[in-house]
């Protein structure tokens, strides 16, 4: 998954989070995400990112709901 494509989607999955805007491995996302270091969602037994709160956070803009 690209920054381009992870910005135009409403969640992503913690390992793409940690790679995408931090740079981590899978393991060092899934401990900065229960430390809290950065906002998740539980969806049944799924934790995913919400992008929008994440993307504001590092002064990047999404492209969800904009016309293509």
């Amino acid at each position: 998954m690209t920054l381009e494509e992870a910005l135009s989607r409403p969640t992503i999955s913690v390992p793409d989070a940690g790679k995408l805007f931090f740079g981590l491995a899978r393991n060092a996302a899934y401990d900065a995400a229960q430390r809290g270091d950065f906002q998740t969602i539980k969806v049944g037994g799924r934790i995913v990112v919400p992008v929008v709160p994440l993307a504001e956070k590092l002064g990047l803009k999404t492209t969800i709901g904009r016309a293509a």
